[in-house]
């Protein structure tokens, strides 16, 4: 079938490391964003008119946030929607990481479309968690004193969103040192009913000496989370492995 393609110009601004999730109302993009290509400058929260884009109007707006570098928000990921869709009016959530002190961030996007002026991009609240050192080094692997890159300091893809009878959920994973230098997952299911996200169980995946990284999570109809990552030693090939634990097993435990 037939497709539509848009282009937005961002100037001299390089948006680089471009994550992207899907909403009633928009698709939103967050990007780390560089001046002239070279220094960075803050994160960009971006959104785009769904609607608009699914009837192939050419003139689909794009409304755009930018936080300074000094903000603690960095590589930020917009909430991406599985199953139903929140109620009409929902912000979009952007949620990132930080290690000092430990925590999760969460910041809102209200984009108005008809009235551009009137949107919002504000920091809803920051969520203590269990302390972790995001100090890993780069990741061994088998035949080669080459490493590749434990990529400790962000969340990593996606901010996957779900909403239940009786709540919100959000699920989230990043990379730590789990000891002795081996990485591991830590990983975290936020939950909203009538107040504020709250961290609803978290726990860091680490159960032998390899290292395990770049992971991606995401709970399906049920509450049942699956998380997928990449593994590796200096007696093992990168491969990549998942685990996963049912909705009534024992929180913070994947079994």
């Amino acid at each position: 079938g037939s497709w539509y393609r848009w282009e937005y110009s961002f100037g001299s601004t390089l948006p680089d490391y471009p994550k992207w999730g899907v909403w009633p109302d928009g698709y939103y993009m967050a990007v780390n964003r560089f001046a002239n290509g070279a220094s960075y400058s803050g994160i960009g929260a971006n959104g785009f008119d769904r609607t608009a884009m699914l009837t192939g109007d050419p003139n689909a707006q794009m409304i755009s946030f930018n936080l300074p570098a000094s903000d603690p928000a960095f590589t930020a990921l917009p909430s991406d929607c599985d199953g139903i869709f929140p109620p009409s009016g929902t912000p979009n959530y952007f949620t990132y990481m930080n290690d000092n002190p430990c925590s999760l961030g969460i910041l809102e996007f209200h984009a108005d479309f008809a009235t551009p002026a009137n949107s919002t991009f504000t920091n809803l609240l920051t969520l203590p968690v269990t302390t972790f050192s995001s100090n890993q080094p780069n990741i061994p692997q088998m035949g080669t004193t080459r490493k590749v890159a434990s990529m400790t300091d962000r969340l990593m893809y996606r901010c996957e969103y779900r909403k239940f009878a009786d709540h919100e959920a959000m699920v989230l994973n990043h990379t730590v040192n789990a000891g002795s230098s081996v990485a591991g997952i830590r990983w975290y299911e936020l939950r909203k009913t009538s107040g504020s996200w709250s961290v609803y169980q978290q726990s860091t995946y680490s159960p032998d000496a390899n290292c395990r990284w770049m992971g991606s999570i995401a709970m399906d109809y049920k509450g049942n989370i699956a998380l997928g990552y990449s593994i590796s030693s200096s007696s093992m090939y990168p491969s990549i492995r998942y685990t996963g634990r049912f909705a009534n097993d024992p929180l913070n435990t994947m079994t």
